[in-house]
Protein backbone atom coordinates (compact mmCIF):
# COMPACT_ATOMS: atom_id res chain seq x y z
CA UNK A 1 0.00 0.00 0.00
CA UNK A 2 1.31 3.41 -0.99
CA UNK A 3 0.22 6.25 1.30
CA UNK A 4 0.80 9.90 0.54
CA UNK A 5 1.63 12.03 3.58
CA UNK A 6 -1.19 14.05 5.12
CA UNK A 7 -1.85 17.71 4.39
CA UNK A 8 0.63 20.37 5.49
CA UNK A 9 0.25 24.17 5.70
CA UNK A 10 1.77 24.40 2.19
CA UNK A 11 -0.35 21.74 0.45
CA UNK A 12 -1.83 23.14 -2.74
CA UNK A 13 -0.07 26.48 -2.20
CA UNK A 14 3.71 26.17 -2.17
CA UNK A 15 6.30 23.73 -3.56
CA UNK A 16 8.25 22.63 -0.46
CA UNK A 17 10.38 19.99 -2.16
CA UNK A 18 12.79 18.49 0.34
CA UNK A 19 13.04 21.57 2.56
CA UNK A 20 13.27 20.43 6.20
CA UNK A 21 10.97 21.45 9.01
CA UNK A 22 7.59 21.02 7.31
CA UNK A 23 5.15 19.13 9.53
CA UNK A 24 1.56 18.05 9.09
CA UNK A 25 -1.19 20.58 9.71
CA UNK A 26 -3.91 19.88 12.27
CA UNK A 27 -6.13 18.78 9.41
CA UNK A 28 -3.33 16.59 8.09
CA UNK A 29 -2.97 14.84 11.44
CA UNK A 30 -6.70 14.04 11.40
CA UNK A 31 -6.38 12.68 7.85
CA UNK A 32 -3.50 10.47 8.91
CA UNK A 33 -5.31 9.09 11.95
CA UNK A 34 -8.24 8.14 9.72
CA UNK A 35 -5.91 6.45 7.25
CA UNK A 36 -4.13 4.59 10.03
CA UNK A 37 -7.48 3.30 11.29
CA UNK A 38 -8.37 2.04 7.81
CA UNK A 39 -5.05 0.25 7.40
CA UNK A 40 -5.33 -1.21 10.93
CA UNK A 41 -8.12 -3.41 9.58
CA UNK A 42 -5.59 -5.13 7.31
CA UNK A 43 -4.07 -8.21 8.86
CA UNK A 44 -0.33 -8.83 9.11
CA UNK A 45 1.24 -5.64 7.88
CA UNK A 46 4.86 -6.71 7.91
CA UNK A 47 6.64 -3.37 7.63
CA UNK A 48 6.14 0.37 7.19
CA UNK A 49 8.67 2.31 5.11
CA UNK A 50 8.77 6.08 4.78
CA UNK A 51 10.63 8.93 3.17
CA UNK A 52 12.67 10.55 5.96
CA UNK A 53 11.09 14.00 5.64
CA UNK A 54 9.05 15.17 8.63
CA UNK A 55 5.66 15.06 6.92
CA UNK A 56 6.05 11.48 5.73
CA UNK A 57 7.56 10.33 9.03
CA UNK A 58 4.65 11.86 10.96
CA UNK A 59 2.28 10.02 8.62
CA UNK A 60 4.06 6.69 8.99
CA UNK A 61 4.21 6.70 12.79
CA UNK A 62 0.50 6.15 13.60
CA UNK A 63 0.24 3.57 10.80
CA UNK A 64 3.18 1.61 12.19
CA UNK A 65 2.06 2.02 15.79
CA UNK A 66 -1.28 0.37 15.03
CA UNK A 67 0.64 -2.74 13.98
CA UNK A 68 3.25 -2.57 16.75
CA UNK A 69 5.93 -1.70 14.24
CA UNK A 70 8.49 1.06 13.86
CA UNK A 71 8.74 2.92 10.56
CA UNK A 72 11.87 2.35 8.52
CA UNK A 73 13.42 5.38 6.82
CA UNK A 74 14.11 4.93 3.12
CA UNK A 75 15.79 7.75 1.20
CA UNK A 76 14.74 6.26 -2.11
CA UNK A 77 11.17 7.31 -1.30
CA UNK A 78 12.05 11.01 -1.00
CA UNK A 79 10.17 13.70 -2.88
CA UNK A 80 11.67 14.68 -6.23
CA UNK A 81 14.51 17.18 -5.75
CA UNK A 82 13.05 20.38 -7.20
CA UNK A 83 16.24 22.40 -6.74
CA UNK A 84 15.69 26.12 -7.34
CA UNK A 85 11.90 25.67 -7.29
CA UNK A 86 11.84 25.11 -3.51
CA UNK A 87 9.53 27.62 -1.86
CA UNK A 88 7.91 28.70 -5.12
CA UNK A 89 4.16 29.25 -4.91
CA UNK A 90 2.06 27.11 -7.22
CA UNK A 91 0.52 30.23 -8.72
CA UNK A 92 3.99 31.48 -9.64
CA UNK A 93 5.13 28.07 -10.91
CA UNK A 94 2.15 27.78 -13.25
CA UNK A 95 3.21 31.04 -14.94
CA UNK A 96 6.70 29.77 -15.77
CA UNK A 97 7.21 28.65 -19.40
CA UNK A 98 8.80 25.41 -18.14
CA UNK A 99 5.70 24.42 -16.17
CA UNK A 100 3.96 23.34 -19.37
CA UNK A 101 6.79 20.84 -19.89
CA UNK A 102 6.47 19.63 -16.29
CA UNK A 103 2.81 18.82 -16.90
CA UNK A 104 2.88 17.57 -20.49
CA UNK A 105 6.33 16.10 -21.11
CA UNK A 106 7.98 15.52 -17.73
CA UNK A 107 10.42 13.01 -19.23
CA UNK A 108 12.18 15.96 -20.90
CA UNK A 109 12.41 18.16 -17.80
CA UNK A 110 14.99 18.58 -15.07
CA UNK A 111 14.45 20.97 -12.18
CA UNK A 112 17.21 23.62 -12.22
CA UNK A 113 19.71 22.59 -9.58
CA UNK A 114 17.70 19.44 -8.88
CA UNK A 115 16.55 16.10 -10.23
CA UNK A 116 14.94 15.07 -13.50
CA UNK A 117 11.69 13.12 -13.56
CA UNK A 118 13.51 10.26 -15.29
CA UNK A 119 16.02 10.11 -12.44
CA UNK A 120 13.24 10.24 -9.87
CA UNK A 121 11.41 7.43 -11.67
CA UNK A 122 14.51 5.21 -11.72
CA UNK A 123 15.23 5.88 -8.04
CA UNK A 124 11.69 5.18 -6.87
CA UNK A 125 11.21 2.03 -8.96
CA UNK A 126 14.56 0.63 -7.82
CA UNK A 127 13.62 1.30 -4.19
CA UNK A 128 10.24 -0.38 -4.57
CA UNK A 129 11.80 -3.41 -6.25
CA UNK A 130 14.22 -3.82 -3.35
CA UNK A 131 11.45 -3.47 -0.76
CA UNK A 132 9.22 -5.95 -2.58
CA UNK A 133 12.08 -8.48 -2.81
CA UNK A 134 12.64 -8.09 0.92
CA UNK A 135 9.00 -8.95 1.74
CA UNK A 136 7.70 -11.73 -0.52
CA UNK A 137 4.02 -12.57 0.04
CA UNK A 138 3.69 -9.89 2.73
CA UNK A 139 1.64 -6.72 3.03
CA UNK A 140 3.73 -3.59 3.49
CA UNK A 141 3.00 0.12 3.67
CA UNK A 142 5.14 2.69 1.85
CA UNK A 143 4.65 6.34 2.88
CA UNK A 144 5.88 8.82 0.32
CA UNK A 145 4.97 11.91 -1.69
CA UNK A 146 2.59 12.62 -4.55
CA UNK A 147 4.99 12.35 -7.50
CA UNK A 148 6.88 9.23 -6.35
CA UNK A 149 3.56 7.45 -5.77
CA UNK A 150 2.24 8.60 -9.15
CA UNK A 151 5.38 7.18 -10.78
CA UNK A 152 4.96 3.83 -9.01
CA UNK A 153 1.29 3.55 -9.95
CA UNK A 154 1.93 4.64 -13.55
CA UNK A 155 4.66 2.02 -13.92
CA UNK A 156 2.40 -0.69 -12.50
CA UNK A 157 -0.30 0.33 -14.99
CA UNK A 158 2.15 0.38 -17.89
CA UNK A 159 1.68 4.13 -18.39
CA UNK A 160 4.48 6.24 -19.90
CA UNK A 161 6.14 8.77 -17.63
CA UNK A 162 4.78 11.62 -19.76
CA UNK A 163 1.25 10.65 -18.70
CA UNK A 164 1.86 10.09 -15.00
CA UNK A 165 0.57 13.57 -14.04
CA UNK A 166 -2.93 12.39 -15.00
CA UNK A 167 -3.03 10.21 -11.88
CA UNK A 168 -4.45 11.94 -8.81
CA UNK A 169 -2.88 11.16 -5.43
CA UNK A 170 -4.55 13.09 -2.61
CA UNK A 171 -3.04 13.67 0.84
CA UNK A 172 -3.39 10.61 3.11
CA UNK A 173 -4.82 8.55 0.23
CA UNK A 174 -4.09 4.85 -0.23
CA UNK A 175 -3.06 3.24 -3.51
CA UNK A 176 -2.53 -0.51 -3.52
CA UNK A 177 -0.48 -2.64 -5.90
CA UNK A 178 0.02 -6.40 -5.74
CA UNK A 179 3.51 -7.41 -6.87
CA UNK A 180 3.67 -11.09 -7.76
CA UNK A 181 6.42 -13.15 -9.32
CA UNK A 182 4.74 -13.25 -12.73
CA UNK A 183 2.44 -10.23 -12.66
CA UNK A 184 1.59 -6.85 -11.18
CA UNK A 185 -1.99 -5.84 -10.33
CA UNK A 186 -3.21 -2.36 -9.39
CA UNK A 187 -5.91 -2.87 -6.76
CA UNK A 188 -6.92 0.72 -6.00
CA UNK A 189 -5.68 4.24 -6.67
CA UNK A 190 -6.17 7.38 -4.58
CA UNK A 191 -8.55 5.64 -2.19
CA UNK A 192 -10.04 7.88 0.48
CA UNK A 193 -13.13 5.87 1.36
CA UNK A 194 -13.90 2.66 3.18
CA UNK A 195 -13.27 0.35 0.23
CA UNK A 196 -10.31 -1.77 1.35
CA UNK A 197 -12.55 -4.72 2.15
CA UNK A 198 -14.00 -4.62 -1.36
CA UNK A 199 -10.59 -5.08 -2.96
CA UNK A 200 -9.54 -7.80 -0.56
CA UNK A 201 -7.22 -5.79 1.67
CA UNK A 202 -9.35 -5.99 4.79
Amino acid sequence: MFVRHGSTPTTGKVLPGRAPGLSLSDHGRKEVEATAERIARVSKVAAVYASPLERTWETAQPIARAHRLRPRAERGLLEIDIGEYVGLTLDRARKLPAWRLVQRQPSAFRFPGGESFVEMQARVLDTIARIVARHPDETIVVVSHGDPIRVAVAHALGIHLDLFQRIQIAPASISAVAYRAASVSVLTVNSLGDDLARIGLA
